[in-house]
């Protein structure tokens, strides 16, 4: 290619035995040149201005204070990139320079992509963590509550790592739930988009289907470097986090590793193995609680059943008998009776003075005629004052009386039977919920004397044993006591 771009000789004339070429075979030769002389190199530089095409090829500038070099990543090859490109962010890129003659300009064909140093990575981190700040994603009143006692837990996860055997294993520990593993790439350039996939997956589940949809999401990595832990930082899966309606515990790295994800999870767990701890509490202590809360609700219904039978028992006390109800409206008919007879002959008695008063000054015509109308009169008075109709009445009303007695009676009969059903069912209750019961299972209670036996050094040391069986209690002595 040297003998193209020779000077021409002393004799010839330039530009007119020089050889001509076409524009595309200079174009050709200048390409063959760029990539032949420097084959695959590695530029360290800024992040200029980023375009993505809508054919998926990434074209972005890699630039320093004097020079601008135009670099190009082909759709195909963005994928194995660890890092994306981003405005701002001092990198060192990886590729071949090469030509595009339609324009006369060189690029470089990037098809790994660095950033230079740690700074430069928390630069950017700093960065993406403002951004999502700014709008709210970080704010404690996102924040929503892990369930107490999830059903079934999703774990964002490398399937082949320590991380899901340690989860496994701590749930296993204190409460065995129901695990979903979605398996996904926890470190390079697929980590991110996995990591969201997984997230977005879990939620579009439907809850109570073929494959339930978890009730907690666990995302968990080991640690690792800053540059391992990088898909975690991404932009993709801290809004795929913060989107979730699932609640999210983030455990990703050791306790001292940080990334954007913690920021916007619900829970930040410092380790893999204390991401379960959150998720679950311990069983026993549950176990320990409900009896706890058995022994109480005993207690109360103890006390309640006592203070039921003694507040019973006060109302017996303060009720009159039926009889004493009655003994004063049977004095007062007796007395009405007893009465009645000479209240009526005394009123006949003074109507017959009245009679004779008013007689004396009477002709006898006239005392004839008057004594017979009166007559009448007292006849009539008399047949209204008869006893007989009042005695109907004080026998109709000493009949309703009789039945209002009935009435309470059978009113007092029916109290006294439902609050005695009531007291036989505590009974009951309070048999099923004493040690009777259990013994009745196979277990038994050993005492020596009257102090109850838990353990076997206490055993040991007992002159004598008393065991209680479901059906009565077998005695041992020291010499049938099992050897220490």
């Amino acid at each position: 290619m040297s003998d193209l771009f020779d000077d021409p000789t002393p004799g010839q004339a330039t530009g007119q035995n020089a050889p001509e070429f076409s524009v595309s075979e200079i174009s050709g030769e200048v390409k063959r040149t760029l990539e032949g002389t420097f084959g695959r190199i590695r530029v360290r530089g800024e992040v200029g201005r980023v375009f993505k095409a809508r054919s998926g090829h990434l074209y972005y500038d890699i630039k320093d204070d004097r020079s601008v070099l135009a670099c190009t990543t082909w759709k195909g090859q963005i994928s194995n990139l660890s890092v994306v490109p981003e405005e701002g962010l001092e990198v060192v890129v990886t590729g071949r320079l090469t030509a595009f003659g339609a324009q006369s300009k060189y690029n470089m064909n990037v098809d790994e992509v660095a950033v230079a140093g740690q700074g430069a990575l928390m630069a950017l981190l700093e960065k993406r963590k403002k951004q999502l700040e700014s709008e709210g994603l970080f704010a404690p009143e996102r924040k929503k509550p892990l369930p107490y006692l999830p059903h079934i837990i999703g774990v964002v996860t490398s399937p082949s790592g320590a991380v899901i055997r340690d989860i496994l294993h701590r749930l296993r520990e204190r409460f065995p739930r129901k695990v979903l593993v979605w398996p996904v790439a926890v470190q390079g350039a697929n980590c991110a988009p996995e990591v969201a996939r997984a997230i977005e997956g879990f939620n579009k589940m439907t809850p109570g289907g073929a494959l339930p949809r978890p009730d907690l999401i666990i995302v968990a990595r080991g640690g690792g470097a800053i540059e391992d832990l990088w898909g975690f930082n991404e932009e993709v899966v801290a809004r795929a986090a913060a989107a979730s309606d699932i609640p999210l515990i983030s455990a990703v790295g050791h306790e001292t590793d940080t990334t954007l994800i913690d920021f916007v999870s619900d829970r930040r767990a410092p380790t893999p193995t204390a991401a379960a701890e959150l998720a679950v509490p311990v069983r026993l202590e549950l176990m320990a609680w409900v009896e706890d809360q058995g022994a109480r609700l005993l207690r109360g219904t103890g006390q309640a059943v006592q203070q039921r039978r003694q507040r019973l028992n006060d109302l017996s006390r303060a009720m009159p008998r039926p009889d004493s109800l009655l003994e004063t409206p049977r004095q007062r008919l007796d007395q009405a009776s007893y009465n009645l007879p000479r209240a009526l002959m005394s009123a006949v008695h003074q109507r017959q003075l009245g009679l004779g008063r008013a007689s004396a000054g009477l002709r006898p015509a006239t005392l004839r005629s008057l004594v017979q109308r009166r007559r009448g009169q007292f006849e009539t008075a008399i047949a209204k004052l008869s006893p007989y109709p009042i005695a109907r009445e004080i026998a109709r009303q000493k009949t309703d009386l009789e039945k209002l007695n009935a009435r309470m009676e059978a009113a007092q009969s029916v109290r006294i039977a439902r609050h005695g059903q009531q007291l036989e069912a505590a009974g009951r209750q309070l048999d099923i919920l004493s040690y009777k019961a259990t013994l009745s299972r196979g277990y038994a209670v050993v005492r020596s004397g009257a102090e109850v036996v838990t353990t076997r050094a206490q055993a040991a040391a007992a002159p004598a044993l008393s065991i209680e069986f479901s059906d009565g209690v077998l005695d041992l002595e020291a010499t049938e006591t099992v050897a220490k």
